[in-house]
């Protein structure tokens, strides 16, 4: 109990925003290093060095914090695409060839977020913050490949490439890839991620 009043007053150091997203940094930290199963709203607290109520005050509870994790995630998802979009030439194939490497990318860096996001029942999607991210990064997805030509069959396709080689990345299963340098890692993702696009008109 000694320790309460001390967290309490450096509860007091941030601001009503500040603390939300300091219990969101704690919270990814979290999961990266428990995982879902193992995650929990006392740890997330101790690690952001607030009161064990805190997380509760700002999302209920364990599932509500995850669920605004997973929206950040999607947030974060399209910065990382964006991120690869904005140093790729400016043309619609390049730029959906760009946005499939930072879908790898983002998995790379947050793979226990990439899993919550979309591997995991934990966060729920009806949510609708939750819901309104999630769908920015479909439409997204089909706006580029509407810009080369493609329909939603198309765009199935290019997720689901980009989608199976984060996955196998992430989780270090695609050991062909996993042991080569960034940038030849980069040339035989981009030599897989085009096969899933439409052929070009013509």
């Amino acid at each position: 109990m000694a320790s309460y009043p001390r967290r309490m007053t450096d509860e007091k150091r941030y601001h009503h925003g500040d603390l939300r997203a300091a219990l969101l940094d704690a919270a990814e930290a979290e999961l990266a290093e428990r995982g879902v199963e193992g995650f929990s709203l006392r740890q997330v607290a101790r690690r952001a060095g607030v009161s064990h109520a805190a997380p509760a005050h700002h999302f209920t509870d364990a599932k509500g914090l995850l669920t605004a994790l997973a929206a950040e995630g999607f947030h974060r998802f399209l910065a990382a695409q964006a991120s690869r979009e904005a140093r790729a030439a400016p043309d619609p194939r390049a730029q959906l060839l760009a946005a499939g490497l930072g879908y790898v990318d983002f998995a790379l860096a947050r793979p226990a977020l990439f899993r919550l996001m979309f591997g995991s029942d934990r966060a729920d999607f009806s949510n609708p913050d939750l819901d309104a991210a999630s769908d920015a990064a479909y439409g997204h997805l089909m706006a580029q490949v509407a810009a080369i030509g493609g329909n939603q069959t198309d765009a199935a396709a290019v997720w689901s490439c980009a989608h199976g080689l984060a996955d196998l990345l992430s989780a270090g299963r695609l050991k062909p890839l996993g042991g080569l340098s960034a940038e030849a890692r980069d040339l035989a993702l981009s030599a897989i991620l085009t096969r899933s696009f439409p052929a070009p008109a013509g």
